[in-house]
This record gives C-alpha cells, structure tokens and sequence, in this order.
C-alpha cells in the first residue's frame, strides 16, 4: 500500500509542477479520478469515485 500512495504523491506533485495555476493543476488531477481536499490539517488526496482520502500531501 506505501507504494501505491507514493504513487500517488509522484503523480500528484508532478501534475502541479506541470500546471500554471492551481485552477489547472485541480483540472488535471480530475483526469486521474482526484481531487484535492483541504482542512485545517493540510491537503489530502481524495478518490473521486470513492469519495475517501488516499494519501496527504507534504506541504
């Protein structure tokens, strides 16, 4: 499973680093079945299939 969710984290920060903007970077993780949820703990991952949290991310 930790190399399932540092696969995810990879796939993730690639993507944002690709993007110009954050609006883009949210529309490309969609592509993947992701979004990005954020609390008072930090952004996480989420399945949007699922609806549940996959990894978080560093900040």
């Amino acid at each position: 499973m930790n190399m399932d969710i540092e696969t995810i984290r990879d796939v993730v920060m690639r993507e944002r680093k690709m993007a110009v903007s954050e609006r883009e970077w949210k529309h490309r993780l969609r592509g993947y079945g992701y979004a990005i949820r954020t609390s008072e703990k930090g952004a996480y991952v989420t399945s949007l299939l699922k609806g549940n949290d996959l990894c978080h991310l560093p900040v």
